[in-house]
């Protein structure tokens, strides 16, 4: 293995095996952001999502996968061109990895990251890494999911952001306002059958608790989109609050918290989840990002 993935791991406390298998995943995906980057990928796109939070702003929550949306509308793009890169990337740094792509049978005009159908998702399979750790299966692979949105919905707004390690490199992310209305159209449009995605609560909390308002624009977009708003329709912050408020009162909050707890350190964080925890912070600490020029 590259001293450089070794320096990484040595940052994290890896105790027990879900710790190693943790860091691993955010390894990869950090070498694969550097192999983005050195691609050209955040020239055309932008990067958002749990990972996102969790990466650049500290969000302690563990994530899977890597998203990322289009800065414009583009139905004929194709991940094909960056997959090599990726590759050599994390082959460069020792890890032995597969590139596989996966295209579904049924074609959409919309390939969002939200819906599978259309979407086209990257496995990326560590094949060499063993670390020496009880509980961990010496065959057992990692696995990391990238997803495009193709056909972005308007509205959004963008950073620039920087990490240092294995090399310094840059990432365009979704400012937080514009993520915030990703997760807030999550947690009131995903359709995941009878499962409740706790994950998505979860992270509405963390954004409550820093502070940040959402870009309701990008919201409104995003609801359009999807169906979940008429297109001539405009969101207002009191409209917001009534749908979140009837959404809460149909969640199985039982079942949210087992979908989360393998993701978290803290139990003790969702403890309190119920509709009226729910409701009640919405209302006091929910707020709308000021009008602005959008992108």
């Amino acid at each position: 293995m590259h001293s450089a993935i070794q320096d990484m791991l040595k940052a994290y406390d890896c105790r027990m095996a879900d710790d190693c298998r943790h860091a691993l995943n955010k390894i990869v995906q950090e070498i694969a952001l550097l192999g983005l980057h050195r691609g050209g990928f955040f020239a055309k796109a932008a990067f958002y999502g749990g990972t996102a939070l969790h990466i650049f702003y500290g969000l302690d929550r563990f994530s899977e996968d890597l998203d990322f949306s289009l800065l414009k509308s583009d139905l004929a793009f194709d991940l094909s061109s960056f997959t090599q890169v990726v590759q050599d990337e994390l082959g460069a740094y020792g890890l032995e990895m597969t590139v596989k792509k996966k295209i579904k049978r049924s074609e959409s005009p919309v390939k969002s990251a939200f819906i599978k159908g259309g979407t086209q998702i990257h496995l990326l399979k560590i094949a060499s890494v063993q670390p020496p750790v009880a509980g961990i299966n010496p065959q057992e692979q990692i696995r990391v999911k990238l997803e495009v949105d193709t056909q972005p919905p308007r509205g959004a707004t963008f950073e620039m952001k920087y990490q240092l390690r294995p090399v310094p490199y840059s990432v365009r992310l979704y400012s937080l306002p514009s993520l915030f209305a990703g997760k807030v159209h999550a947690l009131l449009c995903r359709t995941w059958k009878t499962r409740v995605k706790g994950r998505d609560f979860y992270d509405y909390v963390w954004f409550l608790s820093q502070s940040i308002p959402v870009n309701i624009v990008h919201l409104a977009e995003r609801m359009k989109q999807t169906g979940h708003l008429p297109t001539d329709a405009v969101l207002t912050e009191k409209d917001l609050k009534s749908r979140l408020s009837k959404r809460f009162t149909s969640v199985d909050f039982d079942q949210a918290k087992k979908d989360v707890l393998p993701f978290i350190k803290n139990p003790e964080a969702v403890h309190l989840w119920s509709a009226e925890f729910f409701s009640t912070i919405t209302d006091d600490k929910l707020k709308i990002e000021e009008a602005k020029v959008h992108a």
